[in-house]
């Protein structure tokens, strides 16, 4: 399952994927994953959550991004939760192109019993309403 927290910068989209991620990294049974451009949230994470910096791969755009996620997801089968935090800053904020990939994104998840909770930075109502379901 996909979920998304939106909202313009500054809103407390962050903060709230860190706690939703220190609480997923107490109670979850799996291995809880968080995706970032750069290791800013370090010392915000619990020490049970992978953080991941997506500039150490060289991760941009949308297709690199799935293709990151499937490999994460082929290389572990214990993941129960990946945060992804400001996905526009490391594929672009293209909706049409976000719309294709989440779609694909929430497949790949639903199928693998995995939660994945992405910030995005714009209005809910920038969101294309084939996706606006995901957003929490």
């Amino acid at each position: 399952m996909i979920k998304f927290i939106v909202g313009h910068k500054g809103s407390g989209k962050t903060k709230t994927m860190i706690s939703m991620a220190n609480e997923a990294s107490a109670n979850s049974k799996g291995n809880v994953v968080c995706i970032e451009k750069g290791i800013q949230l370090t010392y915000d994470l619990s020490h049970k959550v992978r953080l991941v910096d997506v500039d150490a791969y060289g991760i941009s755009g949308y297709d690199s991004y799935y293709g990151f996620l499937c490999g994460l997801m082929a290389g572990n089968y214990d993941i129960s939760h990946v945060f992804c935090d400001a996905v526009f800053k490391v594929c672009g904020n293209d909706f049409s192109a976000l719309e294709q990939f989440a779609l694909k994104m929430n497949k790949l998840m639903v199928n693998n019993e995995t939660e994945v909770i992405l910030t995005l930075s714009c209005e809910p109502e920038e969101i294309p309403a084939s996706i606006k379901e995901f957003i929490i």
